[in-house]
């Protein structure tokens, strides 16, 4: 039986050439894999933003579906191959916060699934950021949630003023947090005429560091209410006296420590010069607004002839628009990181002011590979 000659692998697959026009293809799709824009939400008044920012960036928004079936669950379908490109999920946080959640979760899980190389997760608002801090027997849920988005695909996120800065230390991936001071000061100087004669107020000493930040850049007076009415998270029993302590325990002599006294806010008090100005209250969230509705009370009863109240994330939750209306707020000026179209029918006073821009200009350097330090020139941590 005669020897086969064994060739060389090179010769052996000599012989085979590709189909016309493959090496072209190829090269096209190489060329082509970049970044595609995704919007997580279900309900229109939600996918606003995402449509602001793919227009600001010259891109279509990915083709995807997102419903609810039936029987409650939230189902994600991807129209469109995504393997090997960087996804970036637009999810701006409705009323039905679960459910946005749900939705950000499934649709980064099957981008996952389908291949994607990154997965950047676009969250102007994060929810569940108030609860992250123990509380008595509760948990740290913005913790488990930030645990959940890293099970889930996300690579990266791109937010706007946490509640809280150490949030950011809950995640196993880079976040970019993003400032709305900027647009703030902005909307400050070109459509308040007379800011000049205005001063910063905080509603409480916990908001005093972003108040100076303000007053600072704006070159303005500071004022701060302290007292009695207010309630800050900084009161709020946080579990150290779980279990109770017993009543009839024994101290050593040498142990007694010295009593210390209950903890009593003094009469409401405002600290710094309000009369005959302009009072502006800066904060980063307002949802439940009696303490702004109070507080403008108190600066009114002050000698403040005009108030606004300047907030980055506006839930204005349950009957909001009604008590700003009936108060003695003249104009509320939050972004759009959150939907609020059916609060602005409801109450004139709410002013809204357009952020997509940093958020694609965020996207782009991303994709690009570029520094991020642009966005946060001139930026403070108490921004």
């Amino acid at each position: 039986m005669p020897r086969k000659l064994l060739l060389p692998y090179k010769s052996v697959f000599s012989h085979f050439r590709a189909p016309r026009g493959l090496h072209d293809s190829l090269t096209m799709n190489a060329a082509r894999s970049g970044y595609r824009v995704f919007s997580a939400n279900s309900t229109a008044a939600s996918t606003e933003l995402a449509k602001k920012i793919t227009e600001r960036l010259g891109a279509e928004l990915g083709k995807s579906v997102v419903y609810q079936e039936t029987n409650g669950e939230t189902r994600v379908e991807i129209k469109e191959s995504v393997r090997g490109q960087d996804i970036f999920i637009i999810q701006t946080i409705p009323r039905d916060v679960n459910t946005a959640v749900m939705e950000l979760l499934i649709m980064a899980y099957a981008l996952k699934t389908s291949c994607a190389r990154n997965i950047i997760g676009v969250i102007p608002y994060f929810p569940y950021s108030k609860q992250s801090k123990m509380r008595k027997r509760g948990s740290i849920v913005c913790k488990l949630l930030a645990s959940m988005l890293a099970k889930a695909g996300l690579t990266h996120i791109i937010t706007m003023d946490l509640h809280q800065k150490e949030i950011q230390g809950f995640f196993s991936f880079p976040v970019d947090n993003l400032r709305a001071s900027p647009f703030l000061l902005q909307y400050i100087q070109e459509e308040i005429p007379d800011y000049r004669n205005a001063v910063i107020v905080a509603k409480s000493p916990g908001a005093a560091k972003r108040a100076q930040s303000y007053a600072e850049r704006l070159r303005l007076g500071l004022a701060v209410i302290h007292g009695e009415a207010q309630c800050t998270e900084q009161d709020m029993d946080d579990g150290r006296h779980s279990p109770p302590m017993l009543k009839n325990a024994t101290v050593h002599p040498g142990l007694e420590l010295p009593l210390m006294m209950a903890k009593e806010k003094p009469p409401i008090t405002v600290v710094g010069d309000v009369g005959g100005r302009i009072a502006i209250i800066v904060d980063d969230i307002i949802d439940d607004v009696e303490s702004f509705v109070a507080a403008a009370e108190i600066l009114k009863e002050r000698g403040a002839y005009k108030i606004f109240v300047m907030a980055t994330h506006g839930l204005l939750s349950a009957d909001a628009p009604r008590l700003i209306e009936e108060s003695s707020i003249d104009e509320v000026v939050v972004t759009n990181t959150v939907p609020h179209e059916v609060q602005k029918l409801q109450c004139p006073k709410i002013k809204t002011v357009d952020i997509s821009l940093i958020l694609s200009e965020a996207i782009r350097r991303i994709h690009n590979g570029e520094s991020m330090a642009y966005l946060f020139r001139n930026i403070t941590v108490d921004d």
